[in-house]
């Protein structure tokens, strides 16, 4: 694969993060560069390494926007309208467009470059711990390991076979050294098994993190490096982590008990009606769920582009039948009553990514890229319970609905799995998950697709870079 070489050259990472508060800390683009035999001689040093991997993450070519609502929303055929440069991948068709290939070898190579950057922080803290003050290096080593694990999952579920289809296909390689050392390629059980390995890891790291031991941090507290941990993955980001890889894995004893863990400790309370009446200060991407988000600096440059009549072809968009179809005109659903604005043709933008112009709208608000939210811990519970407790798989789904405006619902074995789905995508719109959740079941189609059976077509596996395969001795197509 093409290395990412890290040390001795530049790393292009942001001093000044260190030196903000806990609301703005991603919120600067990269400005300086640091060399890393001087980056990694302080505490102040390995949090801003931290920091330029989180950086990395949120540019467009990743979660930005395509690894969210672009790409992925595409391939989940969530909007009826998208740029003509997509037209191949709505059809599943990687390999006919060298703008979809362009796009797909971004996400490897980056999401890779970031790895890279990642394991270079890991493979220098253990011999630097003297530098760090209280518990901080258990948090930034543990964040290090859950960004690392993260990242492989979420490469393992572009390009990867699902576990459903073949847990045994040999998947994407690994990397825990950030050398020029070549990792092999992977089978799709062993990346778990990895990727799991590392949660465990990082969890155990981060039981002294804040949010589970409620310490208070101020700003005069480390400039309030240890603030507002929904944007950092924070320990219950991290077992909601698990819970959605053992459910992949199929394992769903795991995957209830750490979705549980998640629900039963209260820190992330539902959104309210009263938080999303007031059209000058809405929490539209429902912040308070967030277990885990992460702080896009350009989101409202990005809100323009994607989701106004200014973004030209660029945009994207439902047509009125849609968003009728997904939320069945339900006139008392949070999401459809203050997520969507109709244009001048009555086509529906989403509203979810908006950046409000009052003064008065809450910071905690802004620039927020939804990764894991508190109604996903509720649908896994309800996914694995299904088969051996209807009542509390049903009792699950009924206490999403319930926190989004909608009444109870009687959900039996018979029509649970077509409810879970209806219920789940209404609320992941944009977000890039509802690819992976069909992705995850192997469906042969998903819902609006235009094409019957995405399986024969291999269309869940998204093509390794031909570089990687010509120039990593050993790779095999993943196709």
């Amino acid at each position: 694969m093409k290395v990412y070489k890290i040390f001795p050259q530049i790393i292009v990472l942001t001093l000044s993060l260190v030196l903000s508060s806990c609301t703005d800390w991603l919120d600067v683009e990269p400005k300086s560069q640091v060399r890393d035999s001087n980056l990694f001689s302080s505490e102040s040093g390995f949090k801003e390494a931290l920091a330029g991997v989180y950086t990395t993450l949120a540019y467009e070519p990743l979660y930005g926007r395509e690894m969210t609502f672009g790409l992925m929303g595409v391939l989940g055929a969530e909007w009826d309208f998208q740029s003509i440069s997509y037209d191949f991948d709505k059809t599943y068709d990687y390999k006919n467009s060298t703008t979809s290939l362009n796009r797909i070898d971004a996400i490897w190579n980056q999401m890779y470059n970031a790895i890279a950057n990642d394991n270079k922080l890991l493979e220098e803290i253990d011999a630097k711990k003297g530098v760090f003050r209280d518990n901080n290096f258990d948090i930034i080593k543990g964040e290090a390991l859950a960004l690392r694990a993260w990242i492989h999952f979420d490469l393992l579920r572009v390009f990867g076979a699902s576990y459903e289809e073949n847990p045994n296909k040999l998947s994407i390689p690994y990397f825990t050294k950030a050398s020029k050392e070549i990792a092999p390629q992977l089978s799709v059980d062993a990346v778990i098994t990895n990727v799991i390995n590392d949660l465990n890891q990082a969890a155990e790291l981060l039981k002294n993190d804040p949010i589970v031991t409620g310490r208070q941090i101020t700003i005069a507290d480390d400039n309030g490096y240890l603030m507002n941990r929904q944007v950092h993955l924070n320990y219950y980001a991290v077992k909601g982590l698990l819970a959605r890889v053992y459910l992949y894995k199929h394992d769903h004893t795991q995957a209830v008990s750490n979705a549980m863990e998640v629900i039963n400790s209260a820190k992330f309370p539902w959104i309210t009606q009263n938080s999303l009446v007031d059209a000058n200060n809405a929490d539209l991407t429902f912040s308070t769920e967030h277990l885990f988000a992460l702080n896009i600096v350009r989101m409202n440059t990005i809100y323009q582009n994607s989701f106004t009549t200014t973004g030209g072809s660029n945009v994207f968009y439902m047509f009125p039948a849609t968003r009728t179809e997904y939320y069945d005109s339900n006139s008392d659903d949070y999401r459809y009553l203050y997520w969507y604005r109709a244009n001048n043709e009555g086509n529906y933008f989403l509203r979810k990514y908006e950046q409000l112009e009052s003064t008065s709208w809450p910071t905690a608000y802004r620039n927020k890229m939804p990764i894991l939210k508190l109604s996903e811990m509720y649908f896994i519970a309800a996914e694995a319970l299904k088969d051996t407790d209807i009542t509390r798989a049903s009792a699950m789904i009924n206490e999403v609905r319930i926190h989004r405006g909608l009444t109870t619902m009687n959900i039996d074995r018979a029509v649970f799995d077509t409810v879970l789905l209806q219920e789940f995508r209404k609320d992941v719109i944009g977000e890039g998950q509802l690819f992976f959740f069909h992705k995850r079941l192997n469906s042969s189609r998903i819902p609006r697709s235009p094409i019957n059976d995405i399986i024969a077509i291999k269309g869940y596996k998204l093509p390794i870079p031909i570089s990687e395969l010509n120039n990593a001795p050993g790779r095999v197509d993943n196709q």
